[in-house]
Parts: C-alpha cells; structure tokens; sequence
C-alpha cells in the first residue's frame, strides 16, 4: 500500500469537551491541521461519558479500522483515586470502513477481577500468532502485594470483540503504564511509561508476546521527565521512525524525537521550528500512515482547520 499522509487520533486535555476522539491530519508527519474545526470527531454517550488515550489500527484480517480507547473523563469531578483504584475495567472500540463513517461506541469488559482501571489500551500484530495482541496499563494488588501496582496486561483477538482470557504482559520494579509497541525487521520494540519516574522506558524482542525482552538504552528518550503516552510511526517516504512523547507535567502536549535505525536506541530530538503540532494541544494518542485518497476523504468530511 502506498501512503500519503498520516491520521493523528487524540484527546485534548481534561476539559468539557476534551477527553473525547479529534483527528488531524498530516502530509508530512511533523506539520498537523485539525480536523472538524478542532471539535471531537467521535465522542462516547456511554459508561464514563468520555474516551482517552485513542489507539487507532488498520486490522488486516478484516480491512476494517478500529479505535480503542480508555473509558475515562476526568472532567466529571470523580478524581484520579476513584479513577485508578473504582474506575471502569472496560475498553471503548468503535470501527469503520472509510475512516470517515463510524460505528458507535461499545463498551467490551477485559479488566481482569480486582482490577481497578483499564487505561491507554493498544495492539500490535502477532506475526506468529496471527493475531492482534491488545494491552492496557491495570491498578492490581495481587495475593503478597503490600499495595496496588499498576502493571500491564493483554490479550488476544481477531475482531476486537472476543478476547482471550487477559494474562500478566510486563510488570517492573515500578509502575508500569501507557505502552506502545513498534515492530522493525522482525523485533518488537516496546516504549512503556515508568509511572514512579515519569519517563519512557525501551525494551526489544523477536517474541511479542513471550520474549525474552532486552532492555533498550536510549539516552535522548529516558532523560526526559514529565512525559506520557508514547506513539510512533514509520515515515513514508524513508526509513526513519518518529516517537512522540506527550510533555503532560508542563502542558506542552507532545514532543517528536526520530532515528533512523531502533536498534541503536539514538533518538534526536526534533528542534521547535521542524515540527508543528497544529492550534490543538494533543494528548496521549496515535498516528495511522494513510493513503493520499484516505487524506482527501477525511480532508473533505471533516473540513481543515488551518495551522
């Protein structure tokens, strides 16, 4: 398939309106527009009332897009505790065809018992298994545990609406949230957020489920604190990759590093004048590589608010 542009899915901040779905678009995934007038594309009228943390994928088993998202709104006033020890163990899916015609929310339980959130779901593909492997970060304290421990689970599916029975996936020293997973020539590369320090852990493997995991060193990554959500995507037009970390301790929504090889863990971070974010602040979401008719079809049902 060859792409023309990127889809970038987020939410904006705990605002009335913010902990809903926007798009903004791309043609060179350093310089964004929003998309809708900078309004929610997708919003929830079910559960918590809001979704964060979108992930977006392009399922290759049935041609479909799919977004999963947290269930969450934290502008309803019931505070971090509640939503981290009694929020909601569901996660939010929606789908479509075109990318512009979307299937309301629904809401699939896959919080484990006990578990006391069900935050920034993501999936990658199992090339082995052949199927996609969903994630998210839970508040669990297990049998031993002195406290709850946020850790990461997963499971299995094929549809995004029958899962497996969800399994422990990563658990550290810390806790453990917002993971993603970028796959390069045959390895997995997670990106996680250590929840006690505040910044961005890698790891590698060629199992993306079982393992064995090496840790990653990436010096331009790990020394910047404050950060969240970590997203990436391949470049079209090169091989280079662009991770993107959301600044949420300074409100400055998300940075843009890039390397041209993972493996060597060198990321640079981009200077203030190689990126544009667009008039939207964007929080913890991902990016879809898109193709040039994909871009003009969501250009001409969402209108384009210019930079």
């Amino acid at each position: 398939m060859e792409y023309g542009g990127y889809l970038f899915v987020h939410f904006t901040g705990e605002s009335e309106a913010g902990e809903q779905i926007y798009f903004s678009v791309s043609k060179d995934g350093l310089h964004w527009t929003d998309l809708n007038n900078g309004q929610p594309v997708i919003t929830s009228k079910i559960c918590e009332m809001g979704v964060r943390d979108p992930f977006i994928l392009r399922n290759r088993l049935d041609n479909r897009f799919y977004i999963i998202s947290t269930d969450l709104r934290i502008a309803s006033g019931k505070g971090w505790g509640v939503a981290q020890y009694e929020g909601s163990r569901n996660l939010m899916v929606c789908s479509s065809e075109n990318l512009t015609d979307w299937t309301e929310i629904e809401a699939v339980e896959v919080g484990i018992d006990g578990a006391g959130c069900v935050w920034a779901p993501e999936a990658v593909y199992d090339e082995k298994k052949g199927e996609y492997l969903v994630f998210w970060a839970s508040m669990v304290k297990n049998d031993g545990d002195s406290e709850h421990k946020q850790r990461i689970y997963s499971s299995y599916t094929k549809n995004f609406k029958d899962f497996s029975r969800p399994e422990l996936y990563i658990e550290r020293e810390n806790h453990v949230i917002d993971t993603t997973i970028l796959e390069w020539k045959g390895v997995y590369y997670r990106f996680s957020k250590d929840e006690t320090t505040k910044n961005i852990i890698a790891d590698k493997s060629e199992n993306v489920k079982e393992g064995p995991f090496i840790r990653l060193n990436c010096p331009n990554v790990e020394s910047i604190f404050g950060v969240e959500g970590p997203e990436g995507f391949k470049f079209n037009d090169r091989e280079e990759w662009c991770l993107m970390v959301d600044r949420f301790a300074e409100g400055k929504g998300y940075l843009p590093l890039v390397t041209r090889d993972m493996s060597s863990g060198e990321f640079r971070v981009l200077k203030p004048e190689e990126y544009d974010m667009g008039m939207t602040k964007k929080r913890h979401g991902s990016v879809l590589n898109i193709t040039a008719e994909e871009y003009d079809r969501l250009a001409a049902k969402y209108g384009i608010k210019e930079v």
